[in-house]
C-alpha cells in the first residue's frame, strides 16, 4: 500500500508535528507500507511571518497533482493547513483522491495572539479545510469533543 503524507513542517525542524510523523512513518514502514512525504524541502520557500523557523512553500496545486499521479497512492494524508496542505487539498479534490487530515496546532488561537482575527473566522476557514476530507485525526478525546462542538465532522 502506498501512502503520501503532506506536511508543511519537516526536518530539520523539531516540533510535535515532525516528531509525530517521523515516528508514524517508521512504524508504517515496519509494517510494509510504502510512505512518500511531500514537504517544504522540495520547493522554494519563504519564512513564515512571526515564526521564521517554519518555511512556507511556494507551490502550485498542479505540481502536487503531478506528484500524486506519479506516485499513485492508495491514501493521502494532509498533516498541516499551510501552503502545501492547501495545495494538496485542492489537488486531491480536483483529481478525485480521497484524503484525511489531522489537527495538531491550535492555529486559530495562534493567529489571534499575533493579529486581530476573530476566532470564529479562523475556525470557519479550518472547517472548510478539514471537513472536505474523509476524516480528521486529533490527539485526544477532549480535543475531538471540542472540534465536534466547533462544527468539524468525521473527527477521530
Amino acid at each position: 500500500m502506498k501512502i503520501v503524507i503532506v506536511t508543511d513542517t519537516w526536518l530539520p525542524q523539531i516540533n510535535g508535528v515532525v516528531t509525530t510523523y517521523v515516528k508514524t512513518i517508521r512504524e508504517l514502514q515496519k509494517r510494509g507500507y510504502e510512505v512518500t512525504t511531500i514537504t517544504p524541502e522540495s520547493f522554494p520557500t519563504i519564512p513564515c511571518p512571526t515564526y521564521p523557523e517554519i518555511p512556507l512553500s511556494l507551490v502550485r496545486p498542479s505540481t502536487i497533482s503531478q506528484s500524486l499521479k506519479r506516485i499513485g497512492p492508495n491514501s493521502v494524508h494532509i498533516a498541516t493547513e499551510g501552503p502545501l496542505g492547501w495545495a494538496a487539498r485542492r489537488s486531491c479534490i480536483a483529481s478525485g483522491f480521497d484524503f484525511t487530515t489531522s489537527y495538531h496546532t491550535r492555529f486559530p488561537e495562534y493567529i489571534r495572539m499575533r493579529f486581530p482575527v476573530p476566532l470564529r473566522l479562523s475556525y470557519r476557514v479550518l472547517r472548510s479545510f478539514h471537513n472536505r476530507g474523509s476524516g480528521m485525526m486529533v490527539s485526544s478525546l477532549q480535543l475531538k469533543k471540542e472540534m465536534q462542538e466547533r462544527g468539524f465532522h468525521n473527527v477521530s
